[in-house]
């Protein structure tokens, strides 16, 4: 397009928030939002920059849609740009999705703020500013007490932890507060969430009109800041993934290719509620006889340049998943099908299909986007390992391990992994007991991480495994740790030397390749060092009989124990070994030997 035909085009469009489109052909080059569409893009006719000079002369034609807001145009132009990849974008490619509100599928929910609702949790949202997302949180805990631990937490608990104290949860843990009543709380919460503002922000205000006429000033104005949250909260624009009065089936579906690797997600709404979320693996853009199947088989890949592409994946997906299935009432996809007559044949079924550009069905098409782009199984060593040990995919793994020298500076570590990177912010190092027991030395390891967590003191998430350094001895001191305190957490041990994973039902022996046993090595090893660590710290701290030796300072004494290991072997070490040390000469060797 040259600049007379960007003015011509920028002329028809109208005045209003939205998202535009830069296209060649089928292909998209640029998106972009703007407040008012029709300045925004008369200002491609004199672009600024060589890079847009080229996209420009490219494009045979604009394309744009208009939306209620300015944050409406952001999220919707960040949701085509992730979905298109246009190459003359720069900005908001990531797979990062927006936080949500959600409400867990349990008979006390909790709420929380979270990026991938969990299965069965009524979520709200997305929204951009996250801070924003978080005031509101604390404000609706604060007025209707619903409470933010895990479920592990939750359960099996004999008080009510710090929150219940701090008067931001009701407690329904103990018994503090009934059923009925908690559920009576969480429906307000519900109706707030919905779109009914004053639910949360009418108390708000009478309690910050209470507040300065007690003068408390500094109450009133962070009562006064949480109430303008409250009440900007549903100006952001966007809509719940959650919506009781859709009262259709339906299916959303993404995919993503990675070479010759496709994969599939599926999410499935009744009535509002996201109720199934799936994802099935697909080779290349032809799929074989099971669409569902982890392993779908390749057969005559066609030689269409274009064949693997996410539409070519979607257009082979449908016609195979749907031969043998219930219709849903929609299909919403993340883009187009390649194969025109898939379409025609879902919509003479009754099946509505479409490409949503905004509003909550957009939402729900990034969330598969989500998931779609997630690796699992043998992509992943993470998920690799969860399938291995038929437990969910273990995101975040604490890895322990003790040490000590012959039962003295006994201390333990905890490390993290998330994602199957360590995450050092969360290690954890404790001094324990002086005993030269491993087993006994395990147990209150795990049982000091246990009481933590179930007591709610521990200011990290629970983890998805637990990794112990040792083989059957140590899992079973770890397991009645965890019997005792009620915290309930897979756990593993990783026994050195043959590198056997000991399991509650078994040991079992992995190839030597296998990428989860590659994993579990990684955080067995960083246990061990850090303990190793934490020891030599804790050791070398440690007053000895050395320290009441003429010429021994605290250097030489730390020398003297990293040599020999212990006072000990000091004892019993010859003048030549002694000499050998830095510091020690033959006046203190001879000292040394005398006082010992």
């Amino acid at each position: 397009m040259d600049a007379d035909a960007v003015r011509e085009r920028a002329a028809d469009l109208p005045t209003e928030p939205g998202v535009y489109q830069f296209r060649a052909g089928e292909t998209t080059l640029y998106v972009g939002k703007a407040v008012d569409l029709r300045d925004r893009v008369r200002s491609y006719a004199d672009p600024r920059s060589g890079r847009i000079r080229g996209m420009v002369a490219r494009a045979d034609r604009i394309e744009f849609a208009v939306t209620d807001t300015e944050t409406q145009a952001l999220l919707l132009e960040a949701n085509l740009i992730k979905r298109l990849q246009p190459r003359f974008n720069v900005r908001l490619k990531d797979d990062k999705s927006y936080p949500l509100i959600a409400l867990t599928d349990h008979p006390i929910p909790r709420i929380e703020v979270t990026r991938d609702p969990e299965e069965g949790a009524v979520a709200y949202g997305p929204f951009t500013d996250k801070g924003r997302v978080e005031t509101v949180v604390k404000a609706v805990r604060d007025e209707y007490l619903l409470r933010g631990c895990s479920d592990h937490k939750y359960a099996n608990r004999d008080r009510p932890c710090l929150d219940y104290e701090m008067g931001i949860c009701s407690a329904p843990c103990t018994g503090e507060i009934d059923p009925e009543s908690y559920a009576e709380d969480v429906a307000a919460v519900h109706r707030f969430l919905e779109g009914e503002t004053g639910v949360l922000a009418d108390p708000l205000r009478r309690r910050m009109e209470a507040a300065a006429e007690r003068a408390e000033f500094e109450r009133a104005a962070n009562l006064r800041d949480r109430l303008e949250a409250v009440e900007a909260f549903h100006g952001e624009g966007g809509e719940a993934v959650s919506d009781r009065s859709d009262d259709r089936t339906v299916d959303v579906l993404a995919a993503a290719v990675e070479g010759d690797v496709a994969r599939v997600a599926r999410l499935h709404s009744e009535r509002g509620q996201l109720v199934d979320r799936s994802r099935h693996r697909l080779d290349a853009a032809a799929v074989g006889d099971d669409a569902e199947g982890a392993e779908a088989t390749v057969a005559d890949a066609p030689a269409d340049p274009d064949a693997n592409t996410p539409a070519a994946v979607l257009s082979a997906f449908l016609t195979q998943y749907y031969a043998e299935r219930e219709f849903p009432d929609a299909v919403l996809l993340a883009e187009r099908p390649s194969d025109p007559d898939v379409v025609d044949w879902l919509e003479a079924e009754g099946v509505a299909v479409r490409v949503p550009g905004a509003g909550r069905e957009a939402k729900l098409v990034e969330l598969a986007l989500k998931n779609a782009r997630k690796r699992g199984g043998r992509d992943d060593p993470v998920g690799a390992l969860g399938e291995r040990l038929g437990i969910d995919r273990p995101a975040r793994i604490e890895g322990f391990d003790v040490s000590h020298a012959q039962g003295t500076a006994v201390v333990g570590s905890d490390v993290c992994f998330v994602d199957g990177s360590a995450e050092t912010a969360d290690y954890r190092r404790k001094k324990l007991t002086d005993r030269n027991d491993d087993y006994a030395n395990m147990r209150e390891l795990i049982r000091w991480r246990a009481e933590r967590a179930v007591s709610g003191r521990d200011d990290r998430p629970d983890p998805d495994l637990l990794l112990i350094d040792g083989g059957d001895g140590q899992l079973g001191a770890a397991r009645d740790a965890l019997a005792e305190t009620g915290w309930d957490v897979p756990v593993v041990a990783l026994a050195k030397a043959e590198e056997l994973v000991v399991t509650p039902t078994g040991t079992r022996r992995w190839p030597d390749d296998a990428p989860e046993l590659h994993l579990l090595q990684r955080v067995r090893d960083e246990a061990h060092r850090f303990a190793v660590s934490y020891h030599q710290t804790v050791r070398d701290e440690v007053r000895t009989v050395l320290d009441d030796v003429p010429g021994v300072g605290p250097q030489t004494r730390r020398r003297l124990l990293r040599r020999f290991g212990s006072v000990e072997s000091v004892r019993e070490a010859s003048p030549e070994d002694l000499t050998d040390v830095d510091g020690v000469g033959d006046a203190t060797a001879r000292t040394l030997r005398e006082r010992l």
